[in-house]
């Protein structure tokens, strides 16, 4: 039996993962890292070194961590949000989202001229540029049905080197805008949206009763059963949108404010949900899709830079939040989730309801501007 394999050990050492990068954090310098880095670059060596398999491998655990674990956390979180927030917040990380999204689409077409991806990919070149634009404004809902629309995947060599690529620039720029609000704010200081009561109860020791663990974890899984029934009569609804309603709506009631332990048991969730983000970084697969690799790397890596130079310069022109911008970016390039997870590992509440909205917006955005890209070049 290969126990790196077995799914009790893998779930095992996701947990491990959190501990050590947590423990790490008791030192100067593994506190300036940050306990979400530490997480995503601990389980990204595990994975790389074969301790555990990378999630490209798969395995029932990292399914349950996206099909469960991560909304489930999202919930748990979003049960601790102010609506005063999405004042405060949303029309600011709205405009530097929609900055974001226009960094990509330059980013875009500067990589196509500068890179000319199409003599290494060939005719399906144009679709993969689509399927970059769309994920890298909504996240992979919109990367999946370019590619399922020009039939990207059924070209296994090239989906694989795409999703591959997409994983291996994706994580970097994850760590990137978690560790940049914090040097940019010393260097060039910004007025924090968050109020002082905000930051002083992301940052609070909680502790956690039994009775507030399973009337949060009840909540959470009544929710996600609620949301997929609307699911599964209005398509069009989807399942995150939902979730986040129910979650705001409940977080409003005295009783489910007084509930202790969400931000605790939410934000560990959404560790191990960024410890199996850090198993995408499979460096192993990138060298399996070989020439093509080098073509995707310099074709990905400079539009992510476009769109970074974009995000945090004009945002820097703007003086706007640094917090605000990398949540926004997040959006962008991971969706939902990550642009949650980057809340959340930021110590900003206030940004999970706007994080949410504009992640929903990319959702519903960048498949229609991938298609479009496509279709241009």
């Amino acid at each position: 039996m290969n126990f790196t394999q077995e799914p009790l050990f893998i779930a095992a050492t996701l947990c491990v993962s959190v501990f050590f990068a947590i423990w790490l954090t008791r030192f100067s310098w593994g506190r300036r890292i940050g306990t979400p880095i530490w997480v995503i670059l601990i389980c990204a060596l595990l994975a790389n070194v074969g301790v555990i398999p990378s999630a490209m491998e798969g395995s029932p655990i990292y399914d349950g961590v996206f099909r469960y674990l991560a909304p489930l956390g999202i919930f748990i979180a979003l049960l601790d949000v102010d609506l005063r927030s999405l004042k405060n917040a949303g029309i600011p990380i709205l405009l530097m989202f929609g900055i974001g999204t226009l960094g990509t689409v330059v980013g875009v077409f500067v990589s196509w001229f500068l890179v000319r991806p199409e003599l290494a990919i060939g005719e399906m070149a144009s679709a993969v540029a689509g399927m970059y634009t769309g994920t890298y404004i909504g996240g992979s809902i919109n990367f999946n049905a370019v590619a399922l629309s020009y039939g990207v995947n059924e070209n296994g060599p090239l989906f694989a080197a795409t999703t591959v690529v997409d994983n291996l620039i994706g994580t970097p720029w994850i760590i990137a805008t978690l560790i940049l609000p914090r040097y940019l704010q010393k260097l060039f200081h910004r007025k924090k949206l968050a109020s002082a009561e905000q930051a002083e109860k992301a940052s609070s020791l909680e502790f956690i009763s039994m009775s507030s663990l399973a009337s949060v974890l009840a909540l959470g899984f009544l929710a996600m059963v609620l949301s997929r029934v609307v699911e599964s009569y209005f398509p069009q609804i989807p399942e995150i949108i939902t979730l986040t309603t129910i979650a705001l709506i409940l977080a409003q009631f005295p009783a489910v404010q007084q509930l202790q332990g969400k931000q605790t048991l939410g934000f560990f969730m959404i560790m191990i949900f960024l410890g199996v983000i850090g198993t995408l970084c499979d460096l192993g697969a990138l060298a399996g899709v070989g020439d093509l690799a080098v073509t995707l790397i310099l074709f990905v890596g400079l539009l992510v830079a476009i769109h970074g130079l974009f995000v945090f310069g004009i945002g820097s022109l703007l003086k706007m939040d640094w917090d605000v911008i990398a949540v926004a970016s997040q959006a962008n390039i991971g969706g939902n989730t990550t642009a949650i997870a980057a809340a959340e590992s930021l110590n900003r509440p206030d940004l999970l309801i706007p994080g949410v909205l504009v992640g929903s917006l990319g959702n519903a955005l960048g498949t229609y501007i991938g298609f479009l890209v496509a279709g241009i070049l």
